[in-house]
């Protein structure tokens, strides 16, 4: 009975001590990786920035954090207002997402300093493979469902064309289409409320629901 309850405790120590060495060895890997991923998403999020405000030397000149109410659930969103080479407003890529089929959707899109859409990427979604994940390009310029160039300022929110609007659906992905159309006029909606361009001197509107 002695030799069982010795290798017993024997166990116990062992897996305890398995255990604290595995968990210190997890922690010093995400410790000495935790900046290094933090330095490539900063990189990822300034070439992705790039990108949705048409290309070409552009810098971020303000970065806002706004929480609003959509639907009844708080959402975040991140509005980085872009000027050119020479220092003038060009609009804004703001961060935005939205609940499609699988999970969160998440977009970020190029506004200029009129309303019109420069450009999109999709940071993130957990979609169908080959039907939802079509969105990166389904959207984009000479994409069936373009968006790409849309004024926003008018007030009418992009809409798909079952529901009544003009953008095409993603091949049987309606819900997807809806969410990401959603999760773009979202991030209209926000940028609209913030500061008027002062150059042009022009209100932006905030899409309306027909």
């Amino acid at each position: 009975m002695k030799k069982l309850e010795s290798t017993l405790t024997s166990m116990v120590v062992v897996l305890v001590a398995v255990a604290v060495i595995t968990g210190g060895l997890l922690a010093w890997v995400n410790d000495i990786t935790a900046e290094p991923i933090k330095e490539q998403a900063k990189l990822t999020l300034a070439d992705g920035i790039k990108s949705v405000m048409g290309g070409g030397d552009v810098a971020v000149a303000s970065e806002d954090t706004i929480r609003e109410s959509v639907n009844g659930k708080e959402s975040t969103f991140v509005v980085h207002k872009v000027n050119d080479a020479n220092g003038n407003f060009l609009g804004a890529a703001v961060e935005s997402s939205s609940m499609g089929f699988g999970g969160e959707l998440k977009l970020l899109v190029g506004f200029d300093a009129k309303g019109k859409v420069l450009g999109y990427t999709v940071l993130q979604h957990a979609e169908t493979p080959g039907l939802g994940a079509k969105a990166d390009k389904w959207f984009q310029k000479g994409g069936k469902g373009d968006i790409i160039g849309r004024d926003l300022s008018n007030g009418k929110p992009l809409v798909v064309n079952k529901d009544g609007g003009d953008v095409d659906a993603i091949t049987a992905s309606t819900i997807t289409t809806r969410a990401f159309l959603s999760a773009v006029n979202q991030a209209y909606a926000v940028y609209a409320q913030q500061d008027v361009d002062a150059a042009s001197g022009a209100t932006r509107k905030a899409p309306q629901a027909d």
